[in-house]
């Protein structure tokens, strides 16, 4: 995997808000994949390389921020709408 890039601070609170609130996320990520999951938490490793915990059907799974391309709440009232993350611009 290519060196991580952190992301932005303003991108990184729509996570913190997902993972507090328990959202079920539609997850697009940049290679094309995509995944629906609920938001636990997130970690930074030793290395400072940051992650999204989330919960899916197979278990728990680990995605590194610099690889997530979009995340679109699923619950109704969600705080938010779908955020793009992309070059550390934010697109609603």
């Amino acid at each position: 995997m290519n060196t991580y890039q952190p992301m932005n601070c303003d991108l990184y609170d729509y996570l913190e808000i997902a993972c507090l609130r328990g959202y079920r996320l539609d997850i697009e990520l940049k290679d094309g994949a995509r995944l629906e999951a609920r938001a636990l938490d997130t970690r930074t490793s030793a290395d400072k390389e940051e992650f999204l915990i989330l919960e899916t059907a197979d278990g728990k799974q680990e995605i590194r921020l610099d690889q997530l391309l979009a995340v679109t709440p699923l619950d109704a009232n969600a705080e938010f709408g779908r955020v793009v993350f992309t070059d550390a611009v934010c697109t609603f």
